[in-house]
């Protein structure tokens, strides 16, 4: 028989896959889980924290980013300008114009099979 995976579904209750962060411990006989301080992860917080020279990788102070896809609506007698998903035209609109080469290629293959069927129907 081969080997599964062993899942949570197979094992029941007893059994903690976890989620790839190694473990911090061991099961004890009676089943009680027993903390290895050991293994424990500690962080390293930088001493003098306001005159660190690093910053964080978000600021607070950004405005937010407006959107190149509106929409304008016409509420009580005004054009108000809303956001708008992101379409499937665009979509292939901007990967046309990333993939040049590759579009024409497709295209010269369409019209190449388009005029192999119509000389192979008038014989």
């Amino acid at each position: 028989m081969a080997r599964l995976r062993l899942t949570t579904k197979q094992v029941n209750g007893g059994y903690y896959k976890g989620n790839r962060t190694g473990s911090m411990g061991y099961f004890a006989k009676n089943g009680s889980y027993v903390i290895d301080w050991k293994k424990v992860r500690t962080y390293v917080v930088p001493e003098n924290l306001d005159t660190f020279k690093l910053t964080p990788f978000v600021t607070k102070r950004m405005a937010p980013t407006k959107s190149r896809y509106t929409k304008e609506l016409e509420r009580n007698g005004t054009i108000v300008t809303s956001e708008r998903p992101f379409d499937g035209k665009e979509y292939l609109d901007l990967w046309a114009s990333d993939n040049g080469p590759e579009v024409l290629e497709q295209e010269r293959l369409r019209n190449e099979s388009a005029s192999s069927e119509s000389t192979s129907t008038r014989q």
